[in-house]
């Protein structure tokens, strides 16, 4: 039984995640003529781009040298707009039902979408950052005096940070950030750094320059001041020996906690948190639901937004049968039939 109605929105094909991956498919979509939503649970689209870095730049578009996470967003939203495709933000998709050819989606806000497929192009699933576990910290990231993403260098600007953490995001940062700072330290429990080698090297030059302080090995201990304005960050040696360090800002970089959420009772494959799909298609174990981007696993998969857009392309000529049974889909390059109306 068709258990679709005239009550929701009605679409060919529904993509829970408006990330850039996500936003792409939407792309890929309309030039197929396919009917789509873009489902998220942030209050923007954009994804980790928007959310964590919109200022940091990408180096691996392409015909982008470098492209900060927030202009890429803007281009993405510049590409779908002739398709207009419909938002639901801030929304959370509680529940997936039927099968391919008439899903029926709701989310935690009553929302309910009728869609023959589904795209999952939701990053790592809900993503939220790892908390240091220091007494008293609510308050001073109430204040933001302690902050886990850099959306705006320039609010930093004069400021004396600590930066906690010894990957990727501790060291770029650090580096951004040296220039604008009026003290910036960088706090480690090891000696070694998990990030880029290139980027270590570069973090070790600017220490010996004197433009950032090391703090090794070392680890947070506690923060103090008064109303949520910070004065200091405590930290502690392997010994347990401590000393404080004068701060406005603290910027703990241990990476981000990621849940699928309801995600993982769709009963779908799942592969260590991820979504097992077949290469070929994007397509899950359950037939009509797709999966792109990172949230999906294969043999040999890269965590790339360009191997992500792959994915959206190749997701929506898979759909293109499912929606259209009769209709042959004569693939056609961009360049010759353009932009549908």
């Amino acid at each position: 039984m068709n258990q679709f109605t005239d009550t929701a929105m009605n679409v060919d094909v529904a993509i829970i995640g408006a990330g850039p991956v996500g936003l792409f498919a939407a792309f890929e979509c309309g030039m197929l003529k396919l009917s789509s939503v873009l489902i998220d649970a942030l209050g923007e689209v954009g994804g980790q781009c928007a959310a964590l870095y919109p200022e940091k730049p990408i180096y691996d578009i392409p015909a982008h040298p470098a492209i900060e996470g927030g202009d890429l967003i803007a281009q993405l939203e510049a590409q779908i707009a002739p398709f207009a495709p419909p938002r639901l933000l801030g929304r959370v998709v509680t529940q997936v039902s039927g099968k391919s050819g008439e899903f029926v989606i709701q989310t935690d806000l009553g929302d309910v979408v009728q869609a023959k497929t589904i795209i999952i192009a939701a990053g790592a699933g809900a993503f939220g950052p790892n908390r240091p576990p220091i007494d008293g910290l609510a308050a001073f990231e109430a204040s933001g005096a302690v902050q886990y993403y850099v959306r705006r260098k320039e609010d930093f600007r004069g400021k004396r940070i600590v930066i906690a953490g010894g990957g990727d995001s501790a060291v770029d940062w650090a580096l951004g950030l040296k220039d604008i700072a009026a003290k910036l330290y960088v706090v480690h429990r090891r000696a070694k750094f998990r990030a880029s080698p290139e980027t270590a090297a570069q973090l070790e030059q600017a220490a010996a320059a004197g433009e950032i302080e090391m703090v090794i090995p070392y680890q947070l201990h506690g923060l103090h001041g008064a109303g949520g304005v910070l004065s200091s960050v405590e930290v502690a040696d392997l010994d347990n020996q401590t000393r404080h360090i004068e701060a406005d800002i603290l910027l703990p970089f241990f990476g981000l906690a990621m849940d699928l959420g309801p995600i993982a009772g769709w009963g779908l494959n799942l592969d260590k948190h991820h979504i097992a799909i077949t290469h070929a298609t994007c397509e899950t174990s359950v037939p009509g639901i797709f999966a792109i981007g990172d949230i999906a696993t294969y043999r040999g998969k890269l965590k790339l937004i360009l191997q992500g857009f792959s994915e959206a392309a190749m997701a929506a000529h898979a759909i293109y049968p499912i929606i259209h049974p009769d209709v042959a889909l004569h693939f056609e390059y961009s360049t010759t039939k353009g932009v549908p109306a």
